[in-house]
């Protein structure tokens, strides 16, 4: 299993393809699978690299007491100096998003093109984010359901409040990515849930201004209202940032409809000369 120990844990990664360098970055609770359907269409003519985010698959825990999304991009940053990759394409799907622009704004000279798919900017950015999130559902209140339930009362009990605040098929329309993103988030344990719990409700607002690089921001047609000021935030700070929408996809838009996520990526890909 490939593994490259650095920041105090040890990240499990894969390789494949040739080319312009192209990175892809999971969302929090899941692993690097979800991006199967991306590996293989894209490695005939890019050099791919997906990884486990730490806490997450095959990376696992590791001892640090509390993480940030300063700690996933360090850990970003420390794979690609120790991989030899230089001035890659960024690709994240939700956490995975919000890493790459934590990456971005503090080394925009390194990133090629950045891809923000269904990505927050903030967990506050929104009147109806902050009502969410500073009134409801507070980080103490979060904090305290996690160290209170086990790995499956939580998982069940977060999953219940995401289709209570964002709709029943928030994550996926596809039974089976949901399974999936399910069992990822039960094989967890709990003292990295709840570190990544804190790093997503650390997350502000970054100087977003600072990334130069062509950007694209993705939603599938069906992701939850509240993701549109997001997507608005970025096109607004992000210069030359576009938008497209994934059709019949939801959160996971990647997983929901691979062939025009595939597509769109593409697209600009080439529109941008990469």
């Amino acid at each position: 299993m490939p593994v490259i120990s650095l920041n105090g844990a040890n990240h499990y990664f894969e390789q494949c393809g040739e080319g312009t360098p192209l990175v892809f970055i999971h969302g929090a609770f899941a692993d690097a699978h979800m991006w199967d359907s991306q590996w293989q269409y894209f490695s005939a003519n890019y050099s791919l690299l997906r990884y486990d985010l730490r806490g997450h698959g095959r990376t696992g825990a590791s001892s640090l007491d509390r993480y940030s999304m300063e700690t996933f991009a360090d850990d970003l940053g420390g794979l690609l100096e120790a991989l030899d990759i230089q001035m890659p394409i960024l690709c994240g799907q939700s956490f995975g998003g919000s890493i790459a622009q934590a990456y971005a704004v503090r080394n925009p000279e390194k990133v090629r093109a950045l891809i923000l798919a269904g990505s927050m900017v903030a967990i506050d950015l929104s009147p109806m984010d902050k009502i969410l999130c500073r009134v409801l559902f507070p980080g103490w209140a979060m904090t305290a359901a996690i160290k209170a339930m086990s790995v499956e009362k939580f998982t069940h009990f977060s999953l219940w409040l995401g289709r209570i605040t964002k709709g029943k098929q928030f994550l996926s329309r596809d039974d089976s990515v949901s399974r999936y993103l399910e069992q990822c988030m039960l094989q967890m344990n709990s003292s990295e849930y709840l570190k990544i719990w804190r790093a997503l409700y650390g997350f502000g607002l970054l100087p977003l201004e600072r990334v130069s690089c062509p950007t694209l921001v993705l939603n599938g047609e069906h992701e939850p209202k509240s993701m549109q000021p997001h997507t608005k935030e970025v096109l607004r700070r992000i210069p030359h940032a576009e938008a497209g929408i994934v059709p019949d996809a939801h959160h996971a838009s990647n997983m929901d409809n691979p062939q025009t996520f595939n597509r769109l990526l593409e697209d600009f890909l080439h529109r941008s000369k990469i």
